[in-house]
């Protein structure tokens, strides 16, 4: 398959709080996928690294490396990672350049020609997506594609009998229990607005309510509560009231609790009872406010962007357009502020989690899902804090 290269901008901004700096955004999950598969899916092609110098350094075992520019030569495809495409995509042929309004937002370069950057030469193809504005657009590229892509999914792959004891609304065709799945009794399955995708070794416990389009990937445990137009995994626990969210993977909510049109990190920890504002009174745009930065969403409807290894305490209130830093840690007045820092130790705070401590949390807390903390990650995560905090 070609290589695939995601771009990210060269200084991503406020508008990618909380993840610039801390993740290439071609890893984020914009609807059913990441933003790497979308764009993989799109044309056929291979991840096979990223460009985004604002997250440079070690990354853990298996991941895909951030690459030097000046590294790439066809045949690949470079594309930008703050464009979502919209699947299925239409065939390119030979394109050399994907448009959108008039703009690049991928380079195809034949075998041997080098990556100079973006360029406006060779003949191009108007393709359909969301361009990304930052984080918080996440939450609408989950509302614009979550329903076509769990669509999609039933098609690519086999259901095994759902058990009788399951109460569907809707037609039981919407719904995919893949192989390894297991629903308990008293559970409801509501696909009457979407599909529903349980892929393997997810379990949704009795009492809960699962209405579509809703995608769980594999290992994440549901134990109770009612999801709505949720995109989570793999190996999540959830439970509580979780309405238009998307979680990267490996995250925990695992208490009663509002969460509504968010995003949250890998490795982020709400604690009992976290509830997120995700409308002002005034019913108006929500705008972040990130330090000194000041961003306009337009959106009316959002809740919290929450970093990777972020955790708050039991009974933390978020505000309407919380952003939560990297790895922070938020306690103790009960209303968070509207920005909490990267490894911040509290929440309005100077003090700042050092790293051997952020290094043994990770130790007792990765394994818990079954992953190594070895040299490489160690070396990811040591890094990761030194870029954020210094």
């Amino acid at each position: 398959m070609t290589p695939l290269y995601l771009m990210d901008p060269e200084t991503p901004g406020a508008a990618w709080a909380p993840f610039a700096g801390a993740t290439p955004l071609g890893e984020l999950r914009a609807g059913g996928w990441r933003l790497h598969e979308r764009w993989s899916r799109a044309l056929g092609a291979k991840l096979a690294g990223h460009l985004a110098p604002h997250a440079d350094g070690p990354r853990p075992t298996g991941a895909a490396p951030i690459v030097p520019a000046a590294t790439i030569s066809g045949p690949a495809w470079v594309v930008d990672a703050t464009f979502a495409p919209k699947l299925p995509m239409r065939a390119v042929g030979s394109a050399k350049r994907l448009l959108v309004g008039g703009r690049a937002v991928a380079w195809r370069l034949d075998p041997g020609e080098a990556w100079t950057g973006p360029h406006n030469s060779g003949d191009g193809i108007v393709i359909e997506g969301l361009a990304l504005r930052g984080a918080f657009d996440l939450v609408t590229a989950l509302e614009q594609f979550l329903f076509t892509d769990t669509l999609a999914a039933l098609e690519e792959a086999a259901s095994v009998t759902l058990p009788a004891h399951v109460h569907v609304l809707g037609n039981a065709a919407a719904i995919q229990l893949r192989a390894g799945a297991e629903v308990e009794p008293a559970v409801v399955l509501d696909v009457r607005k979407g599909a529903i995708i349980l892929e393997a070794g997810v379990v949704v416990r009795s009492g809960t309510r699962l209405e579509g389009p809703l995608w769980l990937r594999e290992g994440t445990i549901v134990q109770g509560g009612v999801l709505r137009s949720v995109s989570a995994g793999p190996h999540c626990r959830l439970h509580g009231e979780i309405s238009t969210t998307v979680f990267t993977g490996y995250a925990n909510k695992s208490h009663d609790g509002f969460l509504g049109h968010s995003v949250v990190g890998e490795w982020a920890n709400l604690g009992a009872g976290t509830i997120t504002s995700n409308l002002k009174n005034t019913y108006g745009p929500v705008r972040l406010d990130i330090g000194a930065d000041r961003v306009e969403t337009g959106r009316s409807n959002l809740g919290s962007l929450i970093g990777d290894h972020a955790k708050t305490a039991i009974g933390t209130l978020l505000p309407t357009g919380a952003v939560v830093g990297t790895g922070a840690s938020v306690f103790g007045p009960p209303r968070a502020p509207k920005h909490v820092a990267p490894f911040a130790w509290g929440g309005d705070t100077d003090e700042r989690l050092d790293v051997e401590r952020f290094l043994d949390m990770a130790e007792r807390i990765l394994p818990r899902r079954d992953v190594t903390v070895d040299s490489a990650m160690r070396d990811h995560l040591a890094a990761l804090h030194a870029r954020l905090v210094g």
